[in-house]
């Protein structure tokens, strides 16, 4: 099971903090990522980490802005995301890659004045 957590509504400029947490014994061995899906528009990749959280990855767009990191022993994965804009408006979905891949509901986060 994945289950995202942490969304809201921001300020452009503020800061929020996704969760991502994993049950069901596919967390420690696994790549986790962050995919997002704005209004109208296709997901797309933000971020991944590997299962021993040695090696990030991130998406252009939000290089330098979000930082992603995992801690193993509460099998979670988190999303820190600074100086959002109103275009990082999404439903933020985690992916565990294991096996055919297990996905969570998602968590909305609105950037809006």
């Amino acid at each position: 099971q994945v289950v995202e957590s942490g969304g809201g509504l921001v300020q452009p400029g503020g800061s929020l903090r996704l969760s991502c947490a994993v049950s069901g014994g596919i967390f420690s061995p696994s790549t986790v990522r962050w995919y997002r899906q704005a209004p109208g528009k296709q997901r797309e990749w933000v971020s991944e980490i590997d299962n021993a959280g040695g090696h990030r990855l991130y998406a252009d767009f939000v290089q330098g802005r979000f930082t992603m990191w995992r801690d193993n022993p509460k099998s979670t994965v988190y999303l820190q995301m600074n100086s959002l804009q109103p275009e990082d408006t999404a439903v933020y979905y985690c992916n565990v890659v294991f096996g055919n891949g297990y996905w969570g509901k998602g968590t909305l986060v609105t950037v809006s004045s």
